[in-house]
């Protein structure tokens, strides 16, 4: 790997990062498991590995933005996730900070003057 694909590699780690917190919360209205979240976003072009995603989740738990509770119905316990009152408030906010973001970026990039 060349100098500049390495700089590319981690600059778009970057942005996935921030992506990955508003593509969880967005998915989260029906309550999910870890890995059907996972499969959800890869079928809609988002790829996450698990060794990302599962702390991810936990920590959104725990800053209030989705609540678990443990099914233990199955052949194995899954804990599920839905977004909390707190979560879609953040979500909310964040997507119209996104489309926002979205357009000066699409204006910035394809060099159109905003006066």
């Amino acid at each position: 790997m060349t100098e500049t694909e390495d700089q590319i590699s981690k600059l778009r780690l970057e942005i996935r990062r921030g992506v990955l917190v508003l593509a969880v919360l967005s998915q989260m209205d029906t309550a999910r498991y870890g890995y059907s979240l996972i499969q959800q976003l890869t079928a809609q072009g988002l790829e996450v590995e698990e060794g990302t995603l599962y702390p991810l989740l936990r920590r959104l738990e725990t800053q209030g933005l989705l609540e678990s509770e443990w099914e233990i119905g199955e052949a194995r316990p899954r804990k599920y996730y839905r977004i909390s009152p707190a979560g879609r408030e953040v979500l909310n906010a964040l997507s119209t900070e996104w489309f926002a973001t979205v357009e000066v970026m699409r204006r910035i990039l394809q060099g159109e003057k905003h006066e």
